[in-house]
């Protein structure tokens, strides 16, 4: 699975960058399809920002999430992708036993 993220006047932290790839460690055992993941970390006046792209096997999945604190932000944003992908190979498994 490739990892890239990038920040948006934000300085993108080693420690931010770990933080991020720990989360998505966590869910690419729910998703082993994942090819590629887009994480855009953007701080807005007092908002902080993060948005996930995952690829996988034929499709695109989007989250994002603010917080006024951006480890809170990554947190739900990477919540809410891994939940948009266990529902995404949900569907794949039906489609695949004709349900």
């Amino acid at each position: 699975m490739q990892v890239s993220i990038s920040g948006h006047q934000l300085n993108v932290t080693d420690a931010l960058k770990q933080y991020v790839e720990e989360k998505l460690e966590r869910i690419e055992r729910h998703a082993e399809h994942i090819t590629k993941v887009d994480i855009t970390l953007t701080v807005e006046k007092q908002r902080q920002k993060a948005e996930g792209n995952a690829h996988v096997a034929g499709a695109d999945v989007h989250a994002s999430a603010e917080h006024d604190d951006m480890y809170a932000a990554i947190d739900a944003m990477a919540d809410k992708l891994d939940r948009q992908l266990v529902k995404h190979r949900e569907k794949t498994i039906s489609r695949m036993h004709g349900h």
